[in-house]
């Protein structure tokens, strides 16, 4: 029996229900290019690969690679990536003309940075159906002037489209989370709706405008977006980060871009 590792941040999905839930809302095929992330013991990897017949899995923990590699002997194919997903390149993983189908009970502790270092892979991706701490799901799919929309919100959307799917209660682990979780997909667009000239310049304006969120946009961006930006776009500076939308930010960078 495997003890789940706090270290690892294991928190083992076992309600069966919310399995069910969470893979008819996968609906792997054998056309699928399925990568799993941090398959545990294998909650999700076994049904997937039986629907599936191959499977991709990402896992830290080197003591659940026997145990994964002996359950899917007679099952399919299972491809075991010993180590660090955040070390993962996703381009490597991608052996044919498929878009990779990304899932997993993504840890808490690294859920954020996961996201972003997914996010360089978009173009290779067609969706991403992850379990996350509810609040993470939430910023994720959070709307313009909402508490929860902020910098993971716009980056996230400037890739892709973002729906909450349904929540997970703790109960359904073992051990019992902390927090409740909640099962949300990601669909990267087939083609971006608002393109930024300079992404890096992008990037860093979205993270200076939240690292000062409470500040009016007058105040958090003054050194880096000059007054003609704000008066070609017609924007209130004295509105706050939360109330501009992808595509204001997308505007703003590009006119930053484009001054002589």
């Amino acid at each position: 029996m495997h003890i789940p590792r706090k270290r690892f941040g294991q928190h083992f999905l076992e309600d069966q229900s919310i399995i069910q839930r969470i893979i008819a809302a996968i609906a792997p095929t054998t056309h699928d290019h399925l990568v799993e992330i941090g398959p545990g013991q294998g909650a999700l990897t076994f049904p997937i690969l039986r629907a599936a017949k191959a499977l991709d899995v990402i896992e830290l923990d080197r003591d659940l690679i026997p145990i994964l590699e002996k359950k899917a002997q007679d099952i399919g194919r299972l491809h075991i990536y010993s180590g660090d997903v955040l070390d993962v390149n996703f381009n490597e993983l991608k052996k044919d003309e498929r878009l990779l189908r990304v899932f997993g009970n993504l840890p808490y502790n690294i859920s954020t940075p996961l996201i972003f270092h997914l996010l360089s892979f978009n173009n290779i991706i067609s969706d991403m159906t992850f379990m996350l701490q509810k609040e993470v799901a939430y910023r994720l799919a959070a709307e313009p002037d909402s508490h929860d929309y902020g910098r993971l919100s716009i980056m996230a959307q400037y890739h892709c489209a973002a729906s909450i799917l349904f929540l997970v209660p703790k109960e359904a682990f073992n051990p019992p989370p902390q927090v409740e979780s909640a099962i949300i997909k990601l669909t990267p667009h087939a083609k971006l709706p608002y393109v930024a000239k300079d992404y890096a310049h992008f990037a860093a304006l979205v993270k200076l405008a939240f690292g000062q969120r409470r500040k009016t946009l007058r105040n958090s961006l003054r050194n880096v977006v000059p007054v003609a930006v704000w008066e070609a776009l017609a924007l209130n500076t004295n509105l706050r980060p939360e109330n501009l939308s992808v595509r204001n930010f997308v505007e703003i960078s590009n006119a930053c871009q484009s001054m002589p």
